[in-house]
């Protein structure tokens, strides 16, 4: 259920190394978290160009329940979006790790990303 190629932050963000653009890493959330949420009916995203700093909010997402905050797993800019999700945000529950994914940053620090939670950490954090 928690691809173990991924990387994870507690705020249930995964992150896959690599993005489709060079440099780059694709941001999404786990399965847990879409779970809890329920169904997403609107996604706010960052701008292309946007600076984003790890732990600070840089999207939301709402759902028949709630809205939450996404949040950057690490320093970087938003170097591409997901755009599919305007017009069909049900894509990040129904497929949270391929076709729901966020958007794609670059990294400030290149190895900022190798000191994210593994998925057996991830899922000890979230009881599983």
């Amino acid at each position: 259920m928690y691809p173990v190629d991924l990387k994870y932050t507690p705020e249930h963000e995964w992150v896959r190394t690599p993005g489709d653009t060079e440099g780059s890493v694709r941001v999404g959330i786990t399965h847990y978290a879409q779970d809890q949420l329920g169904d997403i009916v609107y996604v706010s995203l960052p701008a292309v160009g946007d600076a984003v700093t790890a732990g600070s909010a840089c999207g939301e997402l709402e759902s028949t329940k709630s809205v939450s905050d996404v949040y950057a797993p690490v320093d970087g800019e938003v170097v591409a979006v997901n755009e599919s999700l305007d017009t069909t945000p049900e894509l990040v529950n129904s497929d949270p790790y391929g076709g729901g994914w966020l958007y794609e940053l670059t990294p400030t620090d290149s190895g900022a990303v190798d000191g994210l939670l593994d998925a057996a950490a991830y899922q000890e954090t979230i009881g599983e």
